[in-house]
């Protein structure tokens, strides 16, 4: 084209343009049209008026202890006296969550959102608030069950997340940055998504914008259908970036239904521990390749020693499906269900065969806190998870901490690591002692929670 008719023809259409853009109000104020074609103009209004009402939103208040090198020194509270005063400060955050069953009142939504809270207050869309029951938390998985007054509730329908393809549509409806309720279309983008941190991780991947604020929303459907729960966002930027991530609902509802029939998840175990397997162990192992897991450890008696896994196997397959690393070992433990038998592929010696094994409880040892130290009643040790090992952690953890006890009031939560009592390492359950009253008049733990270490005095 002529580069004087190119500058003709542009004129033409910003001319056209500016005309359009300043029509005056009865062209701007003219309706859609509501077909076209004879055909109804798409929309997800009708499907978003019936998902919405489930959508709540969640905000929490927590009381956290603050801390000082000086004033959680205890010769510094016996000089000055200051051990009886509370130094702490409120944390507020802001989540979503998901009316699961009408009847009941229960809400999905994220460990995260209301995971060690003390206070928590479910807004719905019709302005109620009410104050939320913990019913109980799953930290691997990032799952958690409220429960709140069942009155005018409505719930959402669950899907087959099984059924989900790369490419179905879906929508996530959430509260994000405290805006109010919003909700944002896109689609499957991946299935399966692990290696994005700790805990037991199948994520569904999806375009659909999910921002803070949105986590422990819904991902529906076009249907209106539960399939996910969002959960998180991969962004190296702060911002959305298309990269969002949902809890599939067979996960989640799986997770809810242990929380409700025990208060906790009962998790699955092979007894083995898996390493991944880098160019350098591959030369060493003598394997031609570095696919799979390499088997570091088998534990007597577990379900990996009856079906005969030997150290040095590698792990290829779990029930067909290929194992790529030790995260999807841990993966595949963490879903299957108790007493559930998987098909294990291994690789021995140059040799392919296949085994068979039965999924079973882990079995961690425990001690009620009363009986190491009265202070410690209503406290719940246990021995930590091999993950908690193999991350470089020692100690106990606290699997119960009852409120309203004094080990509660201290600041200690469900998930804490103690290390070490009085300055002496904690090596597991076997290393407390069981005199009931240790001789002591302050009570020194050191605690391990989200990377840190501090003191806690009792």
């Amino acid at each position: 084209m002529p580069s004087s008719l190119y500058r003709h023809t542009t004129r033409f259409l910003i001319g056209a343009a500016l005309a359009v853009a300043m029509a005056p109000p009865a062209f701007a104020g003219t309706a859609l049209p509501s077909a076209i074609d004879g055909q109804p103009m798409p929309s997800l209004a009708p499907m978003l008026a019936k998902v919405t009402p489930a959508v709540v939103n969640i905000s929490t208040k927590t009381r956290i202890r603050t801390r000082d090198a000086y004033f959680d020194d205890p010769l510094f509270g016996q000089l000055f006296g200051n051990q009886g005063l509370p130094r702490e400060r409120v944390a507020q955050s802001l989540g979503s969550g998901v009316v699961v069953d009408a009847a009941k009142g229960y809400v999905l939504t994220n460990n995260h959102v209301v995971g060690g809270a003390d206070d928590i207050t479910v807004t719905l869309q019709d302005g109620r608030d009410l104050k939320a029951k913990l019913i109980g938390t799953d930290p691997d998985t990032d799952v958690a069950v409220l429960q709140i007054p069942a009155q005018n509730l409505q719930a959402l329908p669950i899907a087959d997340s099984a059924q989900l393809r790369v490419g179905d549509f879906v929508v996530a409806v959430g509260d994000p940055f405290g805006l109010g309720q919003t909700a944002t279309s896109g689609m499957v983008s991946a299935l399966g998504r692990s290696g994005l941190g700790k805990g037991i991780q199948n994520f569904i991947q999806t375009d659909a914008s999910i921002n803070p604020g949105n986590s422990g929303g819904a991902l529906v459907n076009l249907r209106g259908e539960l399939v996910g729960i969002n959960s998180m966002i991969f962004t190296p930027s702060g911002g959305n970036v298309g990269i969002g991530f949902a809890i599939p609902t067979d996960l989640a509802t799986g997770v809810m239904k242990q929380l409700l029939a025990y208060g906790k998840v009962r998790r699955g175990n092979l007894g083995v521990e898996v390493q991944d397997i880098t160019p350098r162990i591959a030369q060493a192992l003598g394997l031609k390749d570095t696919n799979g897991a390499v088997v570091t450890r088998v534990n007597d008696g577990s379900p990996a020693d009856g079906a005969g896994l030997q150290t040095g196997d590698v792990l290829t397959a779990v029930d067909g499906k290929p194992v790529r690393s030790a995260q999807d070992v841990r993966n595949t433990e963490g879903l299957l269900p108790l007493g559930a038998k998987v098909k294990l592929s291994v690789r021995r010696e140059g040799a392919s065969k296949d085994v068979e094994a039965t999924i079973a409880a882990v079995k961690l040892a425990t001690l009620e806190g009363g009986k190491v130290d009265k202070r410690l009643a209503g406290v719940v040790l246990s021995d930590l998870s091999t993950e908690q090992k193999e991350g470089g952690l020692y100690g106990v953890a606290l699997s119960s901490v009852q409120r309203g006890s004094t080990a509660y009031a201290a600041g200690l939560r469900d998930g804490d690591v103690v290390v070490a009592i009085q300055r002496q390492r904690i090596n597991g359950v076997k290393s407390l002692p069981t005199t009931g009253s240790l001789p002591v008049r302050q009570l020194l733990l050191s605690v391990v929670r989200d990377g840190d270490v501090y003191y806690v005095v009792l």
